[in-house]
């Protein structure tokens, strides 16, 4: 099952790709999932018409989401979370909050960089994914991902400007 994963996109103070939707829709992604500071209603109406979003609030973010949401994608625990609780390039603190939500995949966002490990603790595996930000990223190329849920979790990162 393919999914769409975004975060940072500060709508409509950065523009928005329309080829992202493209490329969505090519794809036929099953979910889109925001990881927050989306900033703007009207981009999640962008993105449901493609697919189902979830998304969460993120520090810039004045829209009613939620801090986090968990989700069960074919059989894996989905955490999906902005991360501006945490200091979020300190891949152990991510760890543990995935641990605790007993999660297998954990998706952040809040550094406008991609980042994606697979990481194990005492026998559990825990995929961490930042999608990076397809609008305004820092130190690195605007990227968004598609995450691929079947028997194993793979993901691909896609750089906004090569689509």
């Amino acid at each position: 099952m393919l999914v769409g994963v975004l975060s940072d996109t500060h709508f409509p103070k950065a523009y928005f790709p329309e080829k992202i939707l493209e490329f969505f829709r090519e794809k036929n992604v099953a979910y889109i999932i925001h990881a927050g500071d989306i900033t703007e209603r009207s981009l999640l109406d962008m993105l449901e018409n493609v697919a189902p979003v979830i998304a969460v609030k993120g520090n810039a973010d004045i829209l009613k989401l939620p801090e986090e949401e968990i989700l069960n994608i074919r059989d894996k625990r989905v955490l999906v979370i902005h991360g501006h609780n945490f200091l979020t390039l300190d891949t152990q603190n991510l760890l543990y909050k995935g641990l605790e939500e007993e999660a297998d995949i954990v998706i952040f966002g809040h550094t406008h960089r991609p980042y994606y490990a697979k990481l194990k603790y005492m026998g559990k595996e825990i995929t961490l994914l930042n999608p990076g930000s397809p609008t305004l990223p820092r130190m690195s190329e605007p990227t968004f991902a598609i995450l691929n849920i079947g028997e194993s979790v793979e993901v691909k990162f896609y750089n906004v400007w090569m689509l």
